[in-house]
């Protein structure tokens, strides 16, 4: 961690807080490839490109739109950031958790991570949701190497449960209220931007994966860091390599990300409204 990164980070929060009215958002919510429409279904949007944001990275991938927006949803106060930044992309790790700690800078403490990934499970499918249950970092580099600031949190933070066991509770009980199924699994993150290969698929699994991702793993450390409480959803939108005869393209994982947004929409609100009831209206 670069020593200036705590300044950057208040600079941007304040920055963000005078442009989205003073609100103050309870909860923040970070969308994968394909997911970002639950943010177009805000009430009251205040929408920010991030190409405007000082210092802020930008993605460049196709499915990740680059914003940040701010408004209810269902009364609940939320900062939804619409498109990631990712490690393959060329960015270090301070950029690619930057958004995490802004959020934390903006006094959000309940944050939902999602992702597109494939299954590494051979009973899971595409259009399966995925809660994650744990993880492992297969990408070979950590967001807290460096010196640490003690602002943002310990020098060791304690990963024995990084995604909060009491909103895992929640978001069961919301699944099974919307009658939508539900996968538990460990998800895996690998650097990417290549697919993996057979053997890797393999290995993964070997290790005790059910998804491998190229994303958020770094996301839910630094969140973990900051003493954020976590929930993460997978949208299951391939089966990995070795698993089916198909060729993989990221065209496919946004495709597989549609097709399973109305049950990713109904669970997600639904986790909001039982993590921190809203406002009516």
């Amino acid at each position: 961690m670069r020593p200036d990164i705590w300044q950057k980070v208040q600079d941007t929060a304040e920055w963000l807080q005078s442009r989205i009215r003073n609100r103050e958002p309870r909860i923040g919510l970070v969308l994968g490839s394909g997911l970002g429409a639950l943010a177009d279904r805000l009430s009251d949007p205040v929408v920010i490109p991030t190409s405007e944001i000082p210092l802020w990275p930008v993605s460049t991938v196709s499915g990740h739109r680059g914003r940040i927006v701010s408004g209810g949803l269902d009364g609940v106060p939320v900062l939804v950031q619409q498109g990631r930044v990712h490690y393959y992309e060329g960015y270090g790790m301070d950029e690619v958790v930057f958004a995490v700690r802004v959020f934390a800078g903006l006094g959000i403490r309940s944050l939902i991570i999602t992702n597109a990934s494939g299954a590494l499970n051979p009973d899971f499918s595409p259009g399966d949701l995925m809660l994650i249950t744990d993880h492992l970092n297969a990408m070979g580099v950590n967001p807290l190497v460096g010196p640490n600031d003690d602002r943002f949190g310990p020098r060791f933070p304690d990963m024995s449960a990084p995604y909060d066991p009491e909103y895992l509770r929640i978001a069961g009980a919301a699944a099974e209220a919307e009658k939508i199924r539900v996968r538990n699994g460990v998800l895996v993150a690998v650097t990417g931007p290549s697919y993996e290969t057979a053997a890797e698929v393999r290995m993964l699994r070997l290790l005790g994966g059910d998804a491998v991702c190229m994303s958020t793993v770094p996301e839910v450390i630094a969140a973990v860091h900051l003493g954020l409480r976590v929930l993460g959803v997978s949208c299951i939108t391939n089966l990995s390599t070795g698993l089916s005869d198909t060729r993989l393209h990221h065209a496919e994982v946004e495709e597989g990300a549609r097709r399973v947004a109305e049950d990713f929409h109904r669970l997600i609100r639904r986790v909001v409204k039982a993590i921190h009831p809203g406002r009516p209206g």
